[in-house]
Order: structure tokens, then sequence, then C-alpha cells
């Protein structure tokens, strides 16, 4: 079953994001911190959508790749963009239970 659930996300993208990943990439969720307590992936830090822009230089400052996740993708494509901008290597996860299945 799991196989099959993998197989869901293979492609450029996951390609994409499991270098990250090897690269030491780190998981930023950007749901409320009530959201990320009910489920999140382990060693995730939750920085909620609307802090993304005041701590982006914290960010920077770890000098290694960013993936965002949130419940659906919206919310972590705006952090990605936001990030981005400000000049930090950054990965939109999409669903954090998509890349939960695609880490293990």
């Amino acid at each position: 079953m799991l196989h099959f659930f993998r197989n869901l996300f293979t492609g450029k993208n996951t390609t994409i994001l499991q270098q990250a990943l090897a690269k030491g990439a780190v998981i930023i969720d950007v749901r409320t911190p009530r959201e990320y307590s009910q489920g999140h992936i382990k060693g995730a830090q939750n920085i909620p959508l609307n802090e993304i822009k005041l701590k982006s230089d914290i960010i920077k400052r770890w000098g290694k790749p960013v993936i965002t996740v949130c419940r659906s993708g919206s919310r972590s494509l705006m952090a990605k963009n936001t990030l981005t901008s400000a000049g930090i290597e950054a990965y939109n996860g999409g669903a954090w239970t998509n890349l939960q299945i695609l880490i293990g």
C-alpha cells in the first residue's frame, strides 16, 4: 500500500524534493500552531505563513534549502514564493501528509 502512495508522487517534483532533502533541507510547516499540534512531519519547524516574511532573515542564516508544507499546498506555495524572493533556496512540498509519505 505504501508503495502505491509513493508512486503517486513520482516525477520531477519528487526528484527535486529528494535532492533538497539530501542537501539537508529544513522542512517548514506554515500551518497555524493548532494545526501543527494535530500532526506534523517529525523535525519540521512550525513557522506560520503570516510570520514567514518576518523570519526570512533568520531562515536565510540557516544556510540550507527549505521545503515548505501546509494542509493542501496553497499556503506552502505562498511561503515558498516569499522565501525565494528573499534569496532563499525554497521548494513547495505541498501537503505535509504527502511529503511525509515521500520521506517515509
